[in-house]
C-alpha cells in the first residue's frame, strides 16, 4: 500500500472518528449515497458508518460517506401531491419573467430571463 493510502488507513475509527478507508477499498456491505439510490434505496436515518478518503497532492483529502447496505431501506415512492408540486416548481423555472413565456428550458440564474429577453439587440440582427 502506498504511503499516501496508509494515512487513509484506519479501519477501527480511532483517528479520525470513523472507520476509514483508502478510496475503492470499502469492505462489502458499505455503499455511498449514490450507490444506494442506484439500487432505489435510502439512509433510513442511519448514521455514517464509515467513510473513505482519496488524498490528493496539495489539498485536503476528498471523503465519501459509507452507510451500512443492510440498514438502508426502500426509497418512498412519488405521490400524486408531489409530482404536481414538482411540475408546477419546474414550470416557474422555465416561465421568463418578463415576457411571461415558456422559454422550453431553465432560466439562467445570472440572466434572471429568457435569453431573448436579455440580448433583444442580437435578435433583431439576426
Amino acid at each position: 500500500m502506498l504511503y499516501a493510502y496508509g494515512k487513509c488507513f484506519d479501519p477501527t475509527g480511532a483517528r479520525h472518528g470513523i472507520p476509514t478507508f483508502p478510496w475503492r477499498c470499502a469492505p462489502d456491505g458499505y455503499v455511498t449515497f449514490r450507490q444506494l439510490r442506484a439500487r432505489g434505496l435510502r439512509p433510513g436515518g442511519q448514521p455514517i458508518a464509515a467513510q473513505v478518503l482519496r488524498p490528493r497532492y496539495r489539498r485536503g483529502p476528498l471523503v465519501a460517506y459509507l452507510y451500512r447496505l443492510d440498514q438502508a431501506k426502500q426509497v418512498r415512492p412519488m405521490t400524486p401531491g408531489k409530482r404536481a408540486a414538482l411540475a408546477k416548481a419546474n414550470t416557474a423555472r422555465r416561465t421568463c419573467p418578463k415576457c411571461r413565456t415558456d422559454a422550453g428550458y431553465v432560466i439562467p440564474t445570472s440572466l434572471g430571463m429568457c435569453v431573448p429577453c436579455a440580448y433583444p439587440e442580437e435578435q433583431c440582427a439576426a
